[in-house]
């Protein structure tokens, strides 16, 4: 509490709070270029949800961060602005498409960031950058003011740390807003108030089959250590195998794709060549999809994420799969090559996350170890819908027995 004279106030939850956050979110005359050559000047006239529950909340907006163009690259890739570097090493891609948001809180430069997420855009920088990154359940955070790529997919969500700092957040940005008719209700405070370090009568479950099949030896190591961890704080663990990962996948990309290219089609039509080649080619196959596959994709969301959830949680409360299966790349290995090979290594980036946002789930991503390199690796833990107060509570449980969460690059020690 303060007072000045005999008034007094409480504080909000984050009285204070210095944060930046991905250049996507709207604020009233502010330029929110998107990461793009197109936006470059553009001046929004309304103020994102998000961020107005930010600043009633106490929080100080210190500016935007960099992002990949339009938010399409898993990496950081930014023809126009520069690609993120990696701050444990800039050689390596720092992770995408909220790459700024992930540099900065690795970098120790704010304590939290926004981001967006619509195939894995806060857990990618989250898991290259070695902090914790909450992709909610969609519809629980208001995406009102923040440019969209793929509606249906889309979900606004902090990086921040630590998950405690990630569940008062979580806990200030969601619930109901009516300028978002797709936004649901959220109990006030529960993500924090989950936060008891107890994992006794939880039971997580481990997806082999398609989740274990790329994962590189060390990956697959820190990852197994993990649920050591914690099974060591009283969890109880399982084996699971998930259903069918090609359909969905599939049928992921396919949404993205027709609702990307619905927003960009004048764009694509008037402005072609202000596009960087990478990202206009993931646009553009959305043109050419029937109305009818695009209305059954949707249709199929819902039988598909129990079907899902029915095989890859089953009798428990979580899934936890590795984040990546593979070791942060090099920026020259995504960018440099063949188109084919550059889509393959794209592709594993994204093997573990992408059909996590078809399927409509929360799910959190949290360093669990280092490479051999010195690059973070990073565990994901997905619920069933509106289930974040509990990932959470694992998270933070597993960041008490560890520190992992607490390391920083070489160079700002």
């Amino acid at each position: 509490m303060w007072s000045i004279g005999s008034c007094t106030h409480a504080l909000g939850a984050l009285h204070g709070v210095p944060l930046a956050h991905k250049d996507l979110f709207y604020r009233t005359g502010r330029v929110a270029a998107c990461g793009s050559k197109i936006r470059r000047g553009f001046t929004p006239d309304v103020t994102a949800t998000a961020l107005k529950r930010l600043d009633a909340s106490g929080a100080v907006d210190c500016g935007t961060l960099h992002m990949c163009e339009f938010a399409l690259s898993p990496t950081g890739y930014n023809e126009h602005d520069g690609h993120g570097l990696n701050p444990w090493n800039p050689a390596h891609v720092c992770g995408g498409s909220s790459s700024g948001s992930g540099i900065a809180v690795a970098s120790a430069c704010v304590p939290a960031a926004l981001g967006s997420d619509t195939g894995g855009s806060i857990r990618h920088p989250s898991a290259m950058c070695g902090v914790t990154g909450l992709k909610p359940t969609h519809g629980a955070v208001s995406l009102y003011g923040a440019m969209p790529l793929s509606a249906t997919l889309d979900c606004v969500g902090p990086l921040a740390r630590h998950a405690r700092d990630v569940a008062r957040l979580h806990d200030v940005l969601a619930g109901v807003d009516k300028a978002d008719p797709t936004t649901c209700g959220a109990p006030k405070g529960a993500c924090e108030a989950a936060l008891s370090g107890d994992l006794r009568g939880v039971k997580i479950a481990r997806v082999s089959g398609y989740y274990a099949e790329a994962v590189d030896s060390r990956i697959g190591a820190a990852f197994g250590e993990a649920l050591r961890v914690l099974r060591g704080l009283g969890a109880a663990q399982t084996e699971t195998t998930p259903p069918d990962m090609a359909r969905l996948n599939a049928l992921m990309h396919l949404v993205m794709s027709v609702e990307a290219a619905t927003l960009h089609r004048r764009w694509l039509t008037e402005r072609p060549q202000d596009y960087a080649d990478q990202v206009r080619a993931r646009i553009e196959p959305g043109l050419f999809y029937p109305a009818t596959r695009y209305v059954e994709a949707l249709a199929m969301r819902g039988p598909l994420a129990r079907e899902w959830i029915d095989a890859a949680i089953a009798d428990a409360d979580v899934a936890i799969v590795p984040t990546l299966p593979i070791p942060t790349p090099t920026i020259a290995e995504t960018t440099e090559g063949t188109p084919a090979d550059i889509a393959a290594k794209i592709g594993l980036i994204t093997r573990h996350t992408r059909a996590i946002n078809y399927l409509g789930l929360p799910a959190v991503a949290a360093p669990c170890g280092f490479t051999h390199n010195g690059l973070p690796i990073s565990l994901m833990i997905v619920g069933r819908p509106r289930s974040e107060p509990l990932l959470l509570r694992i998270a933070d449980a597993f960041q008490r027995a560890t520190d992992w969460h607490l390391r920083i690059p070489e160079n700002l020690d």
